[in-house]
């Protein structure tokens, strides 16, 4: 059995209020995420559009955690090099948005990036098969893409599990993410099905008490260890 991954939250920028970006980017910083988390949409492979580099670039601006950029676009290989260049730590693309996805990951480590692979919930996990032992993380969507504040597709734990154990016997080092409707509820559930980093939108970010949130939620981690 391999040692447990580090616990990490990963407070999605989505759910923030734009006005205050900078500001409360700092306070999730300060107050506890481990890395922030930017959902980018191109109106084509998700039914919205959300943000480009320059956000990425702001962020830099105001935290030095790492920047976990999430390509929710077609063609993402397009904009690998811009996002590198504004600051990202680390790209995930959707397996089902590139016809190349070894490729893909390929060049994203090329330029110096962390590699991730995701999933939407209909997808099945043998995507993951080729490229499971070339990435860095491997997320699983527990939401359909697109929206913030739904409801978590509880199947996405069987899934978890799933991966958990591939990632345990074939790239140990690998982070198995989870993002869509996590609250203090299904990230203890995630947790237990064997996620270790967590997207959190409107449970961080809706109420602005994002310091509190965050403490909340690390404690409900750390509560069932």
């Amino acid at each position: 059995m391999h040692s447990q991954p580090k616990l990490k939250l990963a407070p999605s920028i989505l759910a923030a209020d734009f006005a205050r970006l900078g500001e409360q980017v700092l306070e999730a910083d300060t107050g506890g995420a481990d890395l922030i988390h930017i959902d980018v949409m191109d109106g084509h492979f998700v039914p919205n559009i959300s943000f480009g580099p320059l956000m990425v670039e702001v962020c830099k601006k105001v935290t030095a955690l790492s920047l976990d950029v999430h390509l929710m676009i077609d063609q993402p290989e397009r904009f690998f090099e811009s996002f590198a260049r504004a600051g990202a730590t680390s790209l995930t693309v959707h397996a089902e948005a590139t016809n190349h996805l070894h490729r893909a990951v390929q060049h994203i480590k090329d330029l110096g990036l962390k590699a991730g692979v995701v999933l939407n919930p209909g997808t099945p996990l043998e995507f993951l098969q080729p490229v499971l032992t070339d990435v860095d993380l491997v997320l699983i969507m527990s939401v359909n893409p697109g929206f913030g504040g739904q409801k978590f597709i509880e199947n996405a734990l069987e899934r978890l599990r799933t991966v958990r154990g591939w990632i345990d016997r074939e790239n140990p080092a690998c982070d198995l993410q989870v993002d869509g409707g996590i609250t203090l509820e299904t990230i203890v559930r995630a947790k237990e099905a064997g996620a270790n980093v967590f997207v959190a939108g409107s449970s961080v970010f809706g109420n602005g008490q994002i310091r509190q949130n965050l403490t909340d939620l690390r404690l409900a981690l750390l509560e069932t260890v």
